[in-house]
């Protein structure tokens, strides 16, 4: 296994731009009558055998009609453009506690599903519990309206499930790292190199009770011609508020700021538009998520809810060491289970109001 530090462009179907993209429907499956059908089917048995969230495998609810679905969701993320959006589900048509199962079953064939919270929650919600504003430092980005950054999550996969839209806004946006350190290298290849050396990231600012104030991993990794990207530029500048941390160089100061903006130029990004049923699988070192804002329906049972799944998983991607948010073990919660994790999909399917406020 080969690492390099010498700027070059990387091609490959994760270089991908949005407005490209999105001519076509190539990155949406489109569920056939069998698959739906099997989905459903195992979704309802979920529901009335009513297993352990922590305990149950995806032997328990093998696939038959939708082994080539589940096939092609793994070559997408691991080899192809990193995503693909799966829509066809009615989940209009038998509610909330079958949709989840459903998803929760697809998360089984695809990963290990790991806590997401102190509570040990292996099914979280993106949903606007809090009017707080993203200014605000206590602000839970997946309880809150307004747009986020680009940014990657603490697992190998990323999933959301739509159970209703919102009233205006709330598009599901995705930009392609691969593109990214493309327009950094052809605009400024001095500065490249930089993205390969380790940043402190803010680790208190993202779980308060971790055990320290930063981790640290680079920004881009890029072994044997595989280049897998981790960004959260805001926990970056607001680690820089412990004496501990070194200063950030003007170089990495600019290119961080550089990665940011051209992450936001127009055409990079795709968004979409979530239907209820369409749920979205994204290997968080492909490519960078984020959302723009967006405005509710007045009535709270008509919000904008999204079921989320975070997945450990192999994708045979080779990465430089200590990548990522490395310092929590997958596959385990960040601290210990404490009271009111919610294990059954009866219970974890329900929003915790409080949570995020």
């Amino acid at each position: 296994m080969t690492s390099t530090t010498d700027p070059a462009f990387m091609s490959g179907p994760s270089a991908w731009r949005g407005d490209e993209l999105s001519r076509s429907t190539e990155w949406i499956h489109h569920l056939t009558v069998a698959e739906r059908e099997e989905l459903e089917v195992l979704g309802r048995a979920f529901v009335a055998d009513d297993p352990d969230l922590r305990t149950v495998t995806a032997a328990d609810y093998p696939l038959d009609a939708c082994r080539a679905l589940n096939e092609e969701c793994a070559r997408q993320m691991d080899s192809g453009r990193g995503f693909i959006l799966v829509r066809g589900l009615r989940t209009d048509e038998y509610g909330d506690e079958v949709a989840a199962a459903i998803f929760f079953v697809m998360g089984l064939h695809l990963g290990q599903p790991i806590a997401q919270n102190q509570m040990g929650d292996l099914l979280d919600h993106v949903v606007a519990t809090s009017n707080k504003t993203m200014d605000d430092k206590t602000a839970l980005p997946s309880r809150v309206r307004d747009r986020l950054p680009f940014h990657s999550d603490s697992s190998d996969v990323v999933a959301l499930m739509c159970l209703r839209g919102s009233k205006s806004g709330g598009a599901s946006s995705l930009v392609s790292g691969t593109t990214i350190y493309n327009e950094i290298v052809r605009r400024r290849p001095d500065l490249a190199p930089l993205l390969l050396e380790p940043f402190h990231f803010d680790w208190r600012r993202q779980d308060p009770d971790a055990p320290a104030e930063t981790y640290t991993s680079p920004i881009v990794s890029l072994v044997d011609g595989v280049l897998s990207t981790y960004a959260g530029m805001s926990m970056i500048f607001t680690a820089q508020e412990y004496p501990s941390v070194p200063r950030l160089t003007p170089d990495q100061v600019e290119v961080l700021h550089l990665f940011d903006e051209i992450s936001q130029e127009p055409g990079l990004a795709i968004d979409m538009d979530f239907q209820p049923g369409d749920v979205q699988w994204l290997l968080n070192y492909a490519a960078l998520h984020s959302r723009t804002s967006f405005e509710d329906h007045p009535e709270p049972e008509r919000r904008r809810h999204l079921l989320r799944l975070w997945l450990k998983r192999d994708a045979g991607r080779p990465l430089v060491p200590r990548f990522g948010k490395h310092v929590v073990v997958m596959g385990e919660p960040s601290a210990p289970a404490q009271d009111g994790g919610r294990f059954s999909i009866k219970d974890a399917v329900q929003v915790n109001d409080s949570w995020g406020n």
